[in-house]
């Protein structure tokens, strides 16, 4: 994971290059891969500003994100455990996808927290593992730290040590990520990546915190409006490669097959995204015609249907919320869209709760009513 002759797997690496890096990060196949990709988020980015509603996005694509990511740490829910947690008031709910939600919500604190401030520091990525980890850990300052392979208990890794030390490195990834030389912003996230990975400045949470950087660094500098990259999912569909990839810019120093994978993977994520966007939103002016034909006047609205696309569970109170309907009304607005076929009901707990079941095969994947 910084390049140093001879790295030992057992030793803590505390001679981890600062950034950035010596070598060429701008060879011609990074330069060209750089180029496909921007132009994929170019795409995913203007896109999204065609949504009517962008909580739509916000909802529905971030919690995919953080159930991808999640699982690159072994944390394992269902789309319908995750879309139901956070759609339900129950105490039912599963750790692994408690934590999953926790994600989300520290993406979006995040997010929050970078429109106010417009800057990446040590304090946000530390805000950012506690809510993930719902603790008050903050920087290492205990020795012990490293990183081994599940199956066997081989140290692969051992990252720098020591409090000063680690804030010193975490500094000095400031100092680049708001560097105004003229890197592609794509190049510098992947190497960004790298670094906070071989720094590891927590005791857990560490890959989680860092794939939300790099979702935060894409936002920070204008490539995204919306934190909506679905980034994890290329990571995890090659995920013995990112690691191996990892350790050799660490064992090698071979930056360049590292930063090509995350470019492809950013390409890659982006034009997935905005595949689902364009189901999306053609799914939306798809329920909107059949509403219209077939919902009796008084109930049918397109403030009801786009509703029903801010996540794939729907219920009374969000009706009564957003003042389209009383909790009497709401309900039969409900049953109304059950008896057409775009609402599915379900009981949860003591809730009763409505499936957007085209949304939620669009989000899980399973898009073959849109051929």
């Amino acid at each position: 994971m910084g390049y140093q002759a001879g790295c030992q797997p057992d030793r803590p690496y505390n001679e981890l290059p600062l950034l950035p890096p010596k070598m060429d990060v701008e060879t011609n196949r990074i330069l060209k891969r750089a180029i496909a990709a921007n132009r994929a988020l170019a795409e995913l980015k203007g896109l999204g500003k065609t949504i009517p509603n962008q909580t739509i996005l916000i909802n529905s694509l971030i919690l995919q994100e953080a159930k991808a990511s999640s699982e690159i740490e072994n944390v394992i829910t269902t789309n319908d455990a995750l879309f139901k947690a956070f759609t339900a008031k129950t105490g039912q709910i599963d750790p692994a996808t408690k934590e999953v939600l926790r994600y989300r919500e520290a993406l979006w604190q995040g997010f929050g927290t970078l429109r106010k401030m417009n800057i990446l520091n040590t304090n946000l990525f530390v805000s950012i593992v506690q809510t993930i980890k719902k603790n008050e850990a903050g920087i290492r300052k205990t020795p012990g730290t490293v990183i081994s392979n599940s199956s066997t208990g081989e140290v692969i890794y051992t990252p720098p040590d020591g409090e000063k030390i680690i804030r010193d490195k975490l500094k000095n990834l400031e100092d680049y990520i708001h560097d105004e030389d003229k890197i592609d912003p794509l190049i510098r996230m992947a190497v960004i990546h790298y670094q906070f990975e071989a720094i590891h400045p927590f005791s857990d949470g560490n890959g989680r915190t860092g794939r939300i950087i790099n979702i935060l660094y894409l936002v920070l500098c204008g490539l995204l409006e919306l934190p909506v990259l679905y980034l994890s999912k290329a990571i995890i569909q090659d995920k013995q490669e990112y690691y191996t990839l990892l350790r050799q810019v660490t064992e090698k120093g071979k930056w360049e097959p590292w930063i090509l994978f995350m470019l492809e993977a950013i390409r890659h994520s982006a034009e997935f995204s905005r595949n689902q966007v364009v189901s999306i939103l053609h799914l939306m002016q798809e329920t909107v015609e059949k509403a219209k034909r077939e919902l009796p006047p008084r109930v049918f609205s397109k403030e009801l249907i786009e509703l029903l696309f801010h996540q794939p569970y729907c219920k009374i109170g969000f009706l009564v919320d957003s003042g389209i309907a009383s909790r009497n009304i709401a309900s039969n607005y409900l049953r109304e869209l059950e008896r057409i076929g775009i609402l599915k009901k379900e009981s949860v707990g003591k809730e009763t709760l409505y499936l957007n079941w085209k949304l939620f095969d669009i989000l899980s994947g399973r898009e073959s009513f849109m051929q």
